[in-house]
C-alpha cells in the first residue's frame, strides 16, 4: 500500500468530493497514489527535476508554475517555508485545497495552523500523515514567500532551496581545499543556488563552468548569484545528466537525504555519475559528511582517492582517473 493513500481514502469513502474541472497536484513524490484521481484533469506542478521528469514519462502534463484548476492538492514538502507558500497559493487559486503529508514534514503543525485561521476542518489520519481539505480563501495571503532575496550571507536564496539562512559549513571546507588552478572545463553536480561557483572561477585555469542542480528554485536562485559568460545553469538530474563532452574537472557537495531520511545511495549515485561524466584524466573534489561511507563507492569509480582534509563534521576528497 502507498505511504501516500491517504487521498484514495478520502476519495473513496465518500468523505472528499472533487469539483468538475482540472486538477494541480502540486511537488508529489512519483510514489505518490493518484489512482482514484481523474487522470485525464491532472496537471503536475513540480520544480525538482528527477519527480518532473518521471510523471512526464507516466503521461501527464507537468508545469513548473502552479496550472490553473478547480481542485489544488498541496503535497507537502520538508520545508515548512515552502509548504505554507504552495497552501497560500492554492488557496487564493483554486476552489478546493486538499493538504496532504506526513508526520515527519509537519503536516499536523501545518493542520494545526490551518484550524487556528479557518476554524474546524475535515481531516482523515492515516499511515503516519495526515490529510485535510478547505475551500478558497484569501486567509493565507500572508503566507506567500517572499521572492528570492539576498540573505545576511550575501547571496539570494528562497524558501525551499538547501542551506538558505547560511552557506554550508562543508562547502566553505571544499572551498577552503581547491587547489590554486583548475582544469578548463569544470562542473558543479548538485549547485543548488551556486556558492561553490565563485570560488572555482576565481581559479586560474578554468574556461567553463556547468553548474547542474535538479531542483530549479535553487538554480534560479543561482542565476542571481552567479554573473559569468563562463557558466551554463543546467536543470538537470545529477545522477542520470551525461554532457555532450566529458569534463576535465568536477566538485560537488552532494545531497544526502531523501525526504527526512539519510540515505548514502544518493551520494553513491553522484560519485559514480561524477566518475562517467568526466575525461581519463578528470579529477573530482568532494565533500561529504564525516559519519557517510563513501570511500568505497570512490574507489570503485576511481584509481586515485585522497582524502585531503576533515574536521569533526566533513571529510574533502579528492580522486583521479575514473574508471570505466
Amino acid at each position: 500500500m502507498s505511504a501516500y493513500s491517504r487521498l484514495s481514502t478520502a476519495l473513496t469513502e465518500g468523505a472528499l468530493s472533487l469539483p468538475d474541472g482540472p486538477v494541480c497536484l502540486m511537488r508529489p513524490p512519483l510514489d505518490y497514489d493518484v489512482n482514484d484521481l481523474p487522470q485525464d484533469r491532472v496537471t503536475i506542478q513540480h520544480t525538482f527535476k528527477p519527480d518532473a521528469a518521471g510523471w512526464s514519462n507516466a503521461g501527464y502534463p507537468v508545469t513548473a508554475a502552479f496550472s490553473e484548476a478547480e481542485t489544488a492538492i498541496v503535497v507537502v514538502p520538508r520545508s515548512k517555508a515552502l509548504a505554507k507558500s504552495m497552501i497560500a497559493e492554492a488557496a487564493g487559486r483554486a476552489k478546493l485545497i486538499v493538504v496532504d503529508g506526513n508526520k515527519t514534514d509537519g503536516i499536523d503543525s501545518l493542520f494545526k495552523a490551518c484550524r487556528k485561521i479557518l476554524g474546524d476542518l475535515p481531516s482523515i489520519t492515516k499511515n503516519h500523515g495526515r490529510i485535510f481539505w478547505f475551500e478558497a480563501t484569501d486567509a493565507f495571503a500572508d503566507w506567500a514567500a517572499p521572492a528570492p532575496a539576498k540573505g545576511d550571507h550575501g547571496y539570494v536564496t528562497t524558501a525551499g532551496v538547501f542551506s538558505d539562512g547560511a552557506v554550508d559549513a562543508g562547502s566553505e571546507l571544499l572551498v577552503a581545499n581547491l587547489p590554486p588552478k583548475l582544469p578548463a572545463h569544470m562542473a558543479d553536480l548538485g549547485a543548488g543556488w551556486g556558492y561553490l561557483a565563485g570560488p572555482v572561477l576565481q581559479r586560474d585555469g578554468v574556461q567553463t563552468l556547468d553548474l547542474i542542480e535538479a531542483e530549479a528554485l535553487s538554480l534560479d536562485c543561482a542565476r542571481q548569484n552567479v554573473s559569468d559568460d563562463r557558466v551554463n545553469f543546467l536543470w538537470e538530474d545529477a545522477t542520470t545528466y551525461r554532457p555532450e563532452k566529458s569534463y576535465a574537472g568536477i566538485i560537488m557537495n552532494p545531497p544526502f537525504h531523501v525526504g527526512r531520511n539519510a540515505d548514502p545511495s544518493l551520494g553513491r549515485a553522484f560519485i559514480a555519475s561524477a566518475a562517467k561524466m568526466l575525461a581519463g584524466h578528470g579529477k573530482l573534489w568532494m565533500v561529504a559528511n564525516r559519519h557517510l561511507p563513501y570511500e568505497q563507492a570512490l574507489s570503485d569509480a576511481f584509481r586515485n582517492v585522497e582524502k585531503i582534509a576533515q574536521n569533526n563534521a566533513f571529510k574533502v576528497f579528492h580522486a583521479t582517473r575514473p574508471l570505466r
